[in-house]
């Protein structure tokens, strides 16, 4: 399926990298971008010794929206000087409270963009936010570094290929970006050889060849380094621009859990990730 519609959270300060890098995918696929600008409400502690006063409350609820719409404004001029589709929105929930408002913008969509948590510029909520869009919104999520991305149009693309339903899932919805990738690896990791099981990967990368795709497989046997490590590593020494990936967790008492390679890819990337679950 083509993607027509993306949908990106805005960032409440910085130069908006996942804008920019939903912008640029509106335009490479002549796609209408949309803007979601966070409104973080304050949060009254039920146990308070006193009541919070009324216009801390106030002016705690005026300080977030204007953020939200400081936000909205600079990706709406973005938007306008780029040439893109587009139109922006502010949603407001209560800070570590659900997410439904925000959910509710990102199913309607064919994939959502957002940026990696910044140390430096932390955002309310980011890694939550993350976590439940990818495991809530039945949409595949564009994860964008905080230092941004040279490549608007990936290239060079590496697929962590498991044979889950996780994987498959990234895979199909990424099919539009493979599409136009000059070269593809397929990296399958394991723990230990089994010759059984023939050549890992090779029905994938038969699929993907079947679609005039250029691919290669790579299998990493008893890596010395993590999951997330052994990928990185490969990013790193092969000059990829985009990761295809599955996204894995579960939830419990609405705390999200990713998996350990999940969570260290999304700690440590320094490409965009295109992952489903």
């Amino acid at each position: 399926m083509p993607i027509k519609d993306i949908l990106t959270v805005l960032d409440l300060s910085g130069d908006q990298p996942a804008a920019k890098y939903a912008m640029e995918f509106g335009l490479n696929y002549d796609a209408h971008v949309t803007g979601l600008a966070v409104s973080f409400e304050p949060v009254v502690p039920a146990f308070a010794a006193a009541p919070m006063p009324v216009d801390y409350l106030q002016a705690a609820h005026e300080q977030a929206v204007s953020a939200a719409k400081d936000a909205q404004k600079q990706f709406n001029e973005m938007a306008r000087r780029a040439g893109v589709r587009s139109e922006s929105r502010v949603s407001e929930i209560l800070t570590g409270g659900p997410l439904e408002n925000v959910l509710v913008h990102c199913r309607p969509t064919d994939l959502v963009v957002i940026g990696q948590s910044n140390p430096d510029q932390p955002e309310p909520m980011r890694e939550l936010l993350i976590e439940t869009i990818l495991f809530e919104s039945g949409v595949p999520v564009l994860l964008v570094p905080y230092i941004g991305s040279k490549s608007y149009q990936p290239k060079k693309v590496l697929i962590g290929w498991d044979g889950s339903s996780t994987a498959t899932r990234a895979i199909h919805a990424a099919l539009p970006i493979l599409e136009r990738a000059d070269d593809i690896t397929v990296l399958v990791i394991e723990k230990k050889s089994n010759p059984a099981n023939g050549q890992p990967g090779a029905d994938v990368a038969n699929y993907l060849a079947r679609h005039n795709m250029n691919v290669t497989i790579s299998v990493v046997t008893n890596p010395q380094a993590s999951i997330a490590d052994t990928v990185l590593n490969h990013v790193s020494d092969n000059g990829n621009d985009l990761v295809v990936m599955g996204g894995y967790g579960h939830s419990r008492m609405r705390e999200f859990l990713f998996g350990g390679a999940t969570r260290e890819i999304l700690e440590e990337m320094t490409i965009p990730v295109l992952m489903a679950h």
